[in-house]
């Protein structure tokens, strides 16, 4: 049940960040300090960079939590709460579009219109998906590396210290 509810939420996210870059919500037009225009350029920059996708697992993880939360309080209800929880993920699935307006917002009030039109037209370039469908793996392994770095200067810092500490304490 929790997997097809993932596929479910997933799919129907994925469909509404779709059509929320098709058309625009009423709180774009209530804003007036960014340009519409400034707005759709931060939107193709998002999506070229596979920014967003990463907060697909939010609301499905949000309710499996909360399944887990009133199941422990009354497991004789599990099925009803399924139920309950499953309606509740579906009825929010919209506001999704509130995360992915913030985060338009953040990079518009970061870049100009002219960058993120740069921005999104090197994503689209061969090397610009590579690099997006990339960057998870690459953050990964960089901070594996900086760690593995850390683990043996820390180690070398030890030892470097104990003999000059034992250099003074002969003196």
């Amino acid at each position: 049940m929790l997997a097809k509810f993932k596929s479910a939420a997933i799919a129907g996210v994925a469909s509404l960040v779709v059509a929320g870059v098709l058309i625009s919500s009423p709180v774009m037009a209530q804003d007036n300090s960014i340009s519409e225009s400034h707005i759709e350029a931060a939107k193709a920059a998002v999506r070229a960079t596979k920014s967003i996708e990463n907060f697909d697992n939010i609301l499905p993880d949000v309710a499996e939590r909360t399944r887990t939360l009133f199941i422990r309080s009354n497991p004789a209800m599990s099925a009803e709460i399924d139920i309950a929880v499953n309606e509740a993920a579906v009825e929010l699935i919209p506001r999704r579009q509130e995360l992915d307006r913030v985060i338009y917002e953040v990079w518009a009030r970061r870049f100009s219109e002219d960058q993120l039109n740069e921005i999104a037209t090197f994503y689209n370039s061969d090397t610009g998906k590579r690099l997006a469908d990339l960057s998870g793996t690459l953050s990964a392994l960089t901070i594996g590396a900086a760690k593995q770095w850390s683990d043996a200067v820390s180690t070398d810092m030890v030892a470097i210290s104990r003999k000059k500490l034992a250099e003074m304490a002969a003196q």
